[in-house]
Parts: C-alpha cells; sequence; structure tokens
C-alpha cells in the first residue's frame, strides 16, 4: 500500500464507520467507462460536497491490494451484475492535489507527483523501465502489471486556483494533464479508466478545452451523476428521521440546489452537521472557500450590483453559462461573475428556466454578510432604503411603505406590472435586506389558504411576524380581509410575539396619473 499507488481502503472504511449515505451508484457509472472511449470522467461541484468522499471510495473498490468485499457487500453497488468484475481488480494511482500541494511549492508540484508516483511504481515493479517521459513509464508499468491502471485525481483544478497569479505555472501543470490526457491512443494503453473531482469544470485554451476528452459533469449540466453531487431529498429525509431531527428545516436551510429530473438536492456537509450538533446554522463559513464571496460581488460590471440585491431578495435572475472560461480571473461580464457562483454552490442554476437564485438560508447569510463589505454606492443605497423599508413597515408607515415600492417600481421593475407575480418580484426586491432578522417564505400554508409572503423573525430576533397579501387591480384593504377570512394568523399563534398584517396593492385600471402602490398595515396579535 502506497500513498500514490494503490493507497488502499483506510479512508473509505473511516468514512463507512461514521452515518453513510450510500452514494456506490457512483462506481456504477465509473464502470460503465472501463476500456471504452468515455474512459474519463470529470466531476465538477462545491467545496464541502463529498468529492473526496467519493474520490476514497473509489479507491477503496478498485484498489487490488486489498480486499474491500466486506465494505460493498451491503451496499448499493453489490446488486450490479459488474460488482465483482471490477472489484480490486486494478493497480490504483491516486493523486490529492490538495495534498501535492502542501507537500511541494507549486513550481515543484509536478516534478514531485513524478518523482513519487515513479518511486512507488518501482518499488512494486523492481524491473520496471524508466523512460525519459513520465507517460511513457506509466505506459512501461502497465505493461509489467499486465493490466492498465484506474487513475483517480481529487482537487484536479487546485493547482489553478492557487496558481491563479501565475499563468506559467498553470501551464506547466495543464500540460502535464495534456502528457497522459490528450493523446487518446497513450492515454488508451496507460489507463482503463480515470476519474477527476474539482470545483471548476476543466479549464478552456482559447476557446477549446485544454483536456479535450474528458466527459465532463458539473454544476450546471451533471446529467446522470446529478444524485451523487449532494443528498437526494429521500436520503435527507432518512437521516432526520434517524436523527429525530426537523425536516422543514433541513429544507430550508440546505435545499435549493436541482437539476434536470431531480428537484432537491442539498449540502451534504451541512446537513450532516446540522444532524450531528442538533442546530441549523450556517456552517458555509467554516469551509476553506475558494475565495471571498464579496470580492466576486464587488466586481464593477453593470448590473451586477443590482442582480445581487435581487438575488438575496429571492428574485431569480437570468444567466448565460456559456461563455465563462473556468477560471478564478477571466471576467468579461456580469454572467461569467453569477457563473463562477454557481460551480462556487453559492448560486443554484435551473436548467430549464436558465436562471441562478440563492439556493437556500444559509448561502442567503453568506450573501447578506457579504453585501455590507460591498462599498458601492449603489449597492450602499439599496442596503440603506430596504432597511428603512423594513423599519418603516414594522412602525405602521403606510404610506411611506407604499412610495419605497413605487419608487423600486419604477428603477428596477418592468413599467407595467402583468399579473399579481410581477408584484411580488417588486416586494422581494424592495425587502432584500430581510436576511439579518427574517425567514423568507412564499405561498406559505396558512389558515385557510395560502400567505403570498411572509417574513418569520429568526431566533431571538425582537421583530414581528410579516404577513404580507399581494392584490393586483383590487385594493389593499381587500388584502388585509383576505388575510382576515382565510385565518392567516392561526398559523403563527405559537411564535409568541406582535404580528402585522400587511395588505399591499396596486391598481392597473386606474388612470394612468392615479396608478399608484397603496399599503394597509394592521397589528394582529400582541407579543406575550
Amino acid at each position: 500500500m502506497g500513498i500514490y499507488l494503490n493507497p488502499g481502503n483506510s479512508g473509505f472504511t473511516d468514512i463507512r464507520n461514521d452515518t453513510y449515505v450510500d452514494k456506490t451508484g457512483l462506481i456504477r457509472l465509473v464502470n460503465q467507462t472501463i476500456d471504452t472511449p468515455s474512459r474519463l470522467t470529470c466531476v465538477s461541484r462545491p467545496r464541502r460536497f463529498g468529492k473526496s468522499f467519493a474520490a476514497q471510495m473509489l479507491c477503496a473498490y478498485y484498489d487490488r491490494t486489498c480486499d474491500s468485499s466486506g465494505l460493498f457487500d451491503g451496499l448499493e453497488i453489490a446488486q450490479d451484475i459488474h460488482y465483482r468484475e471490477h472489484l480490486n481488480q486494478y493497480d490504483v494511482i491516486y493523486l490529492d492535489m490538495t495534498e501535492a500541494i502542501g507537500e511541494a511549492s507549486l513550481a515543484d508540484m509536478v516534478p514531485y507527483i513524478q518523482r513519487n508516483v515513479i518511486q512507488e511504481l518501482t518499488e512494486q515493479y523492481p524491473r520496471l523501465k524508466v523512460r525519459e517521459g513520465f507517460a511513457a513509464t506509466l505506459s512501461n508499468a502497465a505493461k509489467a502489471a499486465g493490466n492498465k491502471f484506474i487513475m483517480i485525481i481529487d482537487e484536479w483544478d487546485a493547482p489553478i486556483r492557487e496558481a491563479k497569479e501565475h499563468p506559467s505555472l498553470q501551464r506547466k501543470y495543464l500540460e502535464f494533464l495534456r502528457s497522459l490526457f490528450k493523446n487518446s491512443g497513450m492515454t488508451s494503453k496507460i489507463f482503463s479508466a480515470a476519474y477527476m473531482t474539482g470545483i471548476l469544470p476543466i479549464q478552456k485554451d482559447g476557446s477549446q478545452s485544454a483536456i479535450s476528452d474528458f466527459l465532463e459533469y458539473t454544476m450546471i449540466k451533471p446529467r446522470q451523476f446529478g444524485p451523487y453531487v449532494g443528498f437526494t431529498e429521500h436520503e435527507v429525509q432518512r437521516l432526520c428521521d434517524e436523527y429525530h431531527r426537523d425536516f422543514h428545516k433541513m429544507k430550508q436551510w440546505y435545499d435549493g440546489y436541482s437539476f434536470r429530473d431531480l428537484a432537491s438536492v442539498y449540502n451534504p456537509n451541512s446537513v450532516m452537521k446540522a444532524l450531528l450538533y442538533d442546530d441549523f446554522d450556517s456552517y458555509w463559513t467554516q469551509t476553506s472557500a475558494a475565495e471571498s464571496l464579496m470580492g466576486y460581488i464587488s466586481l464593477d460590471f453593470d448590473g451586477l450590483g443590482k442582480t445581487v440585491s435581487d438575488l438575496i431578495g429571492g428574485v431569480e435572475t437570468k444567466v448565460n453559462p456559456n461563455g465563462f472560461a473556468n477560471d478564478l480571473v477571466t471576467f468579461r461580464d456580469r454572467d461569467d461573475v453569477l457563473t463562477l457562483l454557481i460551480h462556487l454552490g453559492y448560486l443554484a442554476y435551473h436548467e430549464s428556466s436558465q436562471t441562478v437564485q440563492i439556493p437556500n438560508e444559509e448561502i442567503r447569510l453568506e450573501f447578506a454578510r457579504a453585501i455590507r463589505q460591498v462599498k458601492r454606492d449603489d449597492t450602499i443605497r439599496r442596503i440603506r432604503e430596504s432597511e428603512q423599508l423594513i423599519d418603516d413597515t414594522i412602525h405602521g408607515k403606510e404610506e411611506a411603505v407604499a412610495r419605497q415600492i413605487e419608487k423600486i417600481h419604477e428603477e428596477e421593475s418592468p413599467l407595467y406590472y402583468n399579473n399579481e407575480q410581477a408584484l411580488r418580484s417588486v416586494i422581494k426586491r424592495a425587502y432584500f435586506s430581510y436576511g439579518d432578522e427574517y425567514i423568507l417564505f412564499e405561498e406559505l400554508p396558512a389558515g385557510a389558504g395560502y400567505a403570498d409572503i411572509v417574513y418569520l423573525p429568526k431566533k431571538d430576533s425582537l421583530l414581528p411576524i410579516l404577513v404580507i397579501e399581494l392584490k393586483w387591480n383590487q385594493s389593499a384593504e381587500g388584502a388585509l380581509e383576505q388575510i382576515r377570512s382565510r385565518r392567516y394568523p392561526e398559523a403563527f399563534q405559537g411564535y409568541g410575539c406582535d404580528m402585522l398584517l400587511v395588505g399591499i396593492s396596486y391598481d392597473k385600471t386606474a388612470p394612468a396619473g392615479e396608478r399608484r402602490h397603496h399599503c394597509r398595515i394592521e397589528i394582529q396579535v400582541k407579543r406575550r
């Protein structure tokens, strides 16, 4: 057992000794690529989404120097007809690129890896002929072994991220990968399959991928690897049942990512922390994020500040991810920034609508913290106006609330509303700074219906509940009457705090000069 050659199954054994969510179905997908033209797989996903767990699992499954049947026999992969065919049948080369960076300087990293892999190969195969080229030596090793390698590279893009200011070091590293994977003839002689994980998709060289033969599965298009990006809803529900935790709170805090045919995907690290600590909180700040969120949302691109405030308010926004260069420094416009935030996990992408949104409460808190450090004048103004709107609402200043909503409508929205949903978008934009004190709910089941928008105070907040009902071409008083008649407040009686009923209306049928927003505010329940 080595560090780079055949690392064994101890890593996956440790994983199995803890609460384990079965993700071995991923092995079946990799098995399908073995000794085919599709043998090269790259799966990118954010930090703390289980990339290293998957890499350790694959090492344990393929490594021929250990017997891992006891780890896999009771899991999903054991039901596959090809399970035994590939179990512990290969020499595995395993590269943890974050570990390699810790052991060697960026300038010496590639030679360091080559030296150590060759050393372990010669220890395993003493008669191995070491050639000048690393790929040629691996080819000789495959002949000596009588079997091709499975290669697993964890955090493949760590050197790209670390050397973002040093293009020459990036090129040196990419040339190393090209030498292994660009020549399909040589690659097929050395590797039965290769599996890479990373945060970023494979970097583009000009308009082409630097390693074009890899099939990529990303946060934008995970395809069949979607169920293995994070935890599915069924898996989270089962964990909540096992640990006796509140599933609805878990969903609110850590759900929000979705892929084609997979409506809900959860941040696995945060789910496990919430289960362990019995505390729903933001665990995102406890990860070593690839870059500062504030640095990205501060970039000076037209419309980015407004877009960020919309996102924090809960408004989805359009994005075109196709031009992104897959690095941390090449930004041409707002879409490139938003696309990077998708890959980092700060935004969730919806393929069908080509829109993004902040996925959950955990990430919303990070945005709320970061935006207050942004120094752009337009961002500071938006924050102040939104905070003032919340204060005016709490103090029952109906006319001030109506005028600020009208201002947001005129500045940032279409001139005319088409329906009540458009009015809702304006409301969310107006109250976008709510994240410090409130949690937003839309279409919340309450009483005999569904409340349009509810801002529930966070734990330890002294602010009142805001129940907001919207009316298009009707009156604000009619909105309040609906709240009362459908008994929305009954759903919140147990909160023991003040509740404000807020009716907001816009009458498109009024004469052009009289189309105004109107607001009515009523205190329904006193703090006990």
